[in-house]
């Protein structure tokens, strides 16, 4: 069945995308600035294109090669993520109506009107990255932060040096701009996925709880003619990961829901401890940190692609109106991102540490734990 596995992954890369053109600047890098953005994923790629049309320099780096890749996403995003992208449809492989999920290898409990849509992360990397690039800001990859300087002074990994007025960290849950201001994302979950054959047409979600899955849950999200597949543990579980997805994988390959072979693989990190303090100061240089940086991701789905487009476009203006001499823009920043994403962080979190409790109980995690621990039921929205 290989080939036809692979035509398959083929024909889901090509779905309902058109080719993105990707517009990196060549030049060498200036060695002043008025914004430096570290990380080129949806949070920096916002920053960057906000800012360059404020007029500012700007210029945002990456370590990766090319944009969005490798993927260490599920590529699942809210629907309501349209009003935050331009024709997000450009980018959508498949959409997703509904949630199931499955406690304890029972019965599908169905959640209807569970809008959502798989989206093809590298594409959608690639256009706001180029949209950055139209707006006027210097896009590079392959260049890394290797040090910040406690005066603001950014060493980087091809050995130039830069100063920059202003600097946001958008370089993800191990941030290294976060670590240089003391913001470091302490609680995190471990991942691993496979990208394996569809069966047949799925357009659910669908979600598998167990008390043997501890800090986190195991996903099938179909994408077409494929399907990630995937699980996330605590870190001190790590060790369960490889068992846990193998095990899964081979229970859906005997129902006749997915195919054997592994198409690909992929895995990281997720913070999960709720939002850090998103600003900062290196001597009087202003930080923001924006999308996992920030830990904005969900410390019970672990989502986070709709928070990095939305705190990124808010940073890139914060630091826009901070340069313009507006001295309330940063706690602007802060206060806008509290209120966004705040309430739906503090009950996620709450629940997350509910169910931690359950799982390191002499009992373990129940099904009613698991339950009050995930936000397809009512018992997660409760007091």
């Amino acid at each position: 069945h290989a080939p036809g596995a692979r035509l398959l992954l083929d024909q889901a890369r090509r779905a309902r995308v058109e080719p993105v053109r990707i517009c990196v600047r060549r030049m060498s890098l200036p060695d002043t600035t008025d914004l430096l953005v570290v990380g080129l994923g949806p949070a920096g790629s916002r920053a960057a294109c906000i800012a360059a049309r404020a007029a500012l320099r700007v210029l945002a780096l990456d370590r990766r090669q090319r944009a969005g890749e490798p993927v260490q996403c599920a590529e699942l995003v809210p629907a309501l993520l349209n009003q935050e992208v331009t024709d997000l449809a450009r980018y959508t492989v498949q959409r997703i109506g509904a949630m199931e999920t499955y406690i304890e290898g029972g019965a599908r409990e169905v959640t209807p009107d569970f809008p959502g849509a798989m989206i093809d992360r590298a594409r959608l990397d690639a256009a706001l990255v180029d949209e950055a690039c139209d707006a006027g800001a210097h896009c590079r990859y392959g260049v890394a932060l290797a040090a910040v300087g406690h005066d603001g002074l950014v060493q980087l990994s091809d050995g130039t040096r830069v100063r920059a007025r202003a600097i946001v960290g958008a370089d993800g849950p191990r941030s290294r701009v976060g670590h240089a201001v003391g913001r470091i994302n302490r609680a995190l979950v471990e991942t691993r996925q496979v990208t394996v054959a569809l069966a047949r047409p799925h357009h659910a979600t669908d979600i598998f709880l167990s008390s043997d899955i501890p800090g986190g849950y195991a996903w099938l999200f179909p994408k077409a003619g494929v399907a990630h597949l995937g699980v996330g543990v605590a870190p001190w579980a790590r060790a369960r990961l490889k068992p846990l997805l193998e095990s899964l994988h081979e229970r859906l390959v005997c129902e006749g829901r997915i195919g054997r072979e592994v198409l690909r693989r992929t895995g990281g990190a997720i913070p999960v401890g709720g939002m850090l303090d998103p600003t900062a100061w290196l001597s009087d240089i202003p930080v923001l940190l924006a999308g996992d940086a920030a830990g904005l991701a969900h410390p019970v789905t672990g989502a986070g692609i709709a928070a990095a487009v939305q705190s990124g476009a808010l940073a890139g203006e914060a630091a826009a109106a901070w340069l313009g001499g507006d001295r309330d823009a940063l706690a602007r920043y802060h206060e806008e991102l509290a209120a966004l994403f705040g309430p739906a962080l503090r009950r996620g979190l709450a629940r997350r540490e509910e169910l931690l409790a359950a799982h390191r109980s002499a009992g373990g995690a129940k099904p009613e734990a698991l339950r009050r621990g995930w936000i397809a039921y009512p018992q997660y929205w409760a007091a």
